[in-house]
């Protein structure tokens, strides 16, 4: 079963690169006592998270960020590194690019998706969600090949 609107975020470990190295960070350090706007993409410099997705949140970071929102973060089952070079190819320096190599955060959301078909093995589903303190308040997944309702649009209109 997947996460839902009430429930807490699950304990897992995440990894973003600072200083040059992946780095680990807890949900409990991304979560706790912020609000923090989390989308997750099936897999960095594919073709809708990079020419949509992850864009949508870079050209509106400003306006997301002006409705209270104390981080955005961008989550993948890719590395540390890969999450890296594709934050600095997008300009995505206001955005926390976080990678779920092993899959455990999205695993624990109950949000995995099978890529075998396309070569990608298990990746996260498309969905974003607002997070007060650790607590889901909006979460908005998509349905299998769309792109709607988690677009930073949306998420904006939702704050």
């Amino acid at each position: 079963m997947s996460i839902q609107e009430g429930d807490k975020i699950p304990a897992a470990t995440l990894h973003s690169m600072q200083d040059g190295k992946p780095t680990p960070m807890t949900t409990e350090e991304i979560f706790a006592g912020k609000k923090v706007v989390l989308f997750a993409v099936p897999g960095a410099f594919t073709p809708t998270c990079s020419m949509a997705h992850l864009p949508g949140y870079v050209v509106n970071a400003d306006s997301i960020k002006g409705k209270g929102v104390d981080t955005i973060a961008c989550v993948s089952v890719n590395d540390a590194f890969v999450m890296d070079a594709w934050g600095q190819n997008k300009n995505a320096e206001e955005l926390l690019m976080l990678g779920d190599g092993n899959g455990d955060l999205t695993e624990a959301l109950g949000l995995t998706m099978d890529g075998s078909g396309f070569g990608l093995g298990k990746r996260s589903q498309r969905y974003a969600m607002i997070v007060e303190d650790g607590t889901v308040t909006k979460l908005s997944v998509e349905a299998p090949g769309k792109f709607e309702v988690s677009a930073a649009e949306a998420i904006l209109e939702a704050l």
